[in-house]
């Protein structure tokens, strides 16, 4: 019997037990707060590298007064945010929640949609189209909407992150708010009248009082230059520049790039981004008086910044290094705060990520590991010729996320048959420069995969959403710029990530013992003696739970 199955019981057993003794969340047992942190483009490496720059208050704290599970993965591509975020709150994978990528092709609207996207509702500080936000797309419920439905709607929940998506997804379908940071020239924060009419008091002064200031400021490393000896060197050709500047090395004159760099967007792609997300949590947590109540609330909170970094800089960047540096002391002021207002053990935390990154294929080059650039619009264009060639105009409506989604209707119209014309695309596609593994929709279906990349990709095949091939790059190979990483593959890189349990109704401990992504919420719902969310697939970390 593995570790899954052990824990399916368990989570049954707990179950059992909470409905005879109806148990509710307002038990002595149950913690007054629940706080989930996914940090954004996080490798599980990053944990071990730069493990003597931690201070003792952060990182270090969580995994020696938490449970570590080391063997942590991703068992689904594509590893983007959106599905992510998705998959960590939803106990399941893009198959079953739908979130398919950030944005994808719609098969009934004929075009591409943003995952949160929703023109039903309005802004909320802000006269952009920003706020036309809502979680409509995400089909399953996530664990905040589960304790949502427990309580009767009286546990509250709130969602804060820098992007959109990383603070509505976790939220879920019933969260009292969600929050996300506008920046340009005014740097608000923002959200979606799906959630109110209004935006609350607090959050309005919280932007008059313009404290976001504070971070327009030169971004510097916080250690002497000698100290990151973990990272390459600093000036090289790996790492991307901002608009206007020079070099790619410290300092990042940010006084001097304000303006032509997006003003407070500029914040983002910087360690300040994730002080402006710590500011507002800790605001939250005051004046929604979260955790002060005779249920349990649940705030998810995702640090986006450290994915802005990776994108521009890369994995082995000393401004990766400086990121995560000073992303642990804003851990160690989050945690302090929540000491200071719950009590030290009277709440219960995660982090996790919602997927890692590959190291800079011309770095890896330089050092003689196999990696490269693919250019997807040859990529592109040698399948639309090889169709036009083969069966004639119009049978491709769409290429996009490493998928092809054929005209269906077309496709019958011609009397050709469906399953043929995407067995031989894909036997064309394996021959091309860059394509390591090509599937079709057919197999998809008729076919149950159990490991191996097919299983991840098949873990991220939605029925109704999903295209009819689907094909991988070569390990390190990416369609990209020549500098700053990316994610998205099925590959160990992008899906190694950490978990980290930490406080009330936690044991405290490590495993090496697998785990993966879909098994968050159900071991959250188990602690917490509630139903899994809807969808869920995955089963509770048995060893985590006390």
């Amino acid at each position: 019997m593995n570790h899954k199955t052990i824990g399916r019981l368990l989570s049954v057993v707990l179950m059992v037990v909470a409905i005879s003794l109806k148990a509710q969340t307002n038990t002595p047992n149950a913690p007054k707060l629940v706080v989930g942190i996914i940090v954004d483009q996080m490798r599980y490496d990053y944990l071990t590298r730069f493990w003597n720059d931690y201070s003792q208050d952060g990182f270090k704290r969580l995994i020696n007064e938490g449970f570590n599970c080391e063997n942590n993965h991703f068992n689904y591509a594509p590893t983007y945010t959106g599905p992510g975020h998705a998959s960590v709150y939803t106990g399941t994978t893009p198959a079953i929640h739908g979130i398919i990528g950030n944005d994808w092709y719609d098969k009934k609207s004929k075009s591409m949609v943003y995952c949160v996207a929703d023109q039903n509702y309005k802004s909320l500080g802000t006269n952009s189209t920003a706020g036309q936000m809502s979680p409509h797309r995400m089909v399953s419920t996530s664990i905040a909407d589960q304790l949502r439905l427990h309580t009767q709607r009286k546990s509250k929940v709130i969602g804060i992150s820098i992007k959109d998506r990383g603070a509505i997804l976790p939220a879920g379908h019933m969260a009292n708010a969600a929050y996300w940071f506008e920046g340009k020239k005014d740097g608000n924060w923002i959200s979606s009248s799906y959630y109110m009419e209004e935006l609350p008091k607090w959050v309005k002064k919280f932007n008059k009082n313009k404290s976001v200031e504070n971070y327009k400021k030169d971004w510097t490393l916080l250690n002497p230059l000698t100290d990151y000896e973990e990272s390459v060197v600093d000036a090289n050709t790996f790492e991307g520049t901002f608009k206007n500047e020079q070099l790619s090395s410290f300092p990042h004159q940010f006084t001097k790039l304000w303006e032509e760099n997006g003003g407070y967007d500029l914040i983002k792609s910087s360690p300040y981004g994730n002080s402006v997300v710590t500011d507002f949590s800790i605001e939250a947590l005051r004046h929604e008086a979260l955790g002060m109540g005779d249920t349990t609330d649940f705030l998810a909170i995702s640090y986006s910044s450290t994915d802005y970094v990776g994108h521009m800089f890369g994995v082995d960047s000393k401004e990766i290094q400086d990121t995560y540096i000073r992303l642990d002391l804003e851990i160690a002021r989050l945690l302090n705060e929540l000491d200071e207002r719950l009590g030290e053990g009277n709440y219960s935390l995660f982090l996790t990520a919602d997927h890692g990154a590959v190291q800079v294929p011309a770095y890896l080059k330089s050092v003689k590991v196999p990696a490269g650039l693919v250019d997807s619009k040859v990529i592109t264009t040698q399948i639309n010729q090889f169709v036009l060639d083969r069966y004639g105009p119009d049978l491709i409506e769409n290429i996009s996320n490493h998928q092809i989604f054929l005209n269906r209707s077309k496709i019958d119209e011609m009397g050709y048959d469906l399953k043929s014309v995407q067995e031989s695309i894909a036997m064309h596609i394996i021959d091309l420069d860059g394509i390591y593994k090509v599937y079709t929709a057919y197999q998809m279906w008729q076919n149950e995969y159990v490991d191996g990349v097919e299983a991840i990709v098949q873990n991220g095949y939605n029925q109704k959403r999903s295209g009819d091939v689907m094909y991988v790059y070569h390990p390190a190979h990416i369609s990209y710029s020549n500098y700053g990483s990316t994610h998205g593959s099925p590959m160990d890189y992008d899906n190694h990530v950490p978990i980290i349990f930490f406080g009330k109704g936690f044991n405290k401990g490590a495993t090496s013992v697998r785990t993966e992504i879909y098994d968050i919420a159900p071991t959250i719902a188990s602690m917490l003696m509630i139903e899994f969310p809807n969808g869920t697939t995955g089963s509770p970390i048995v060893e985590v739970l006390d």
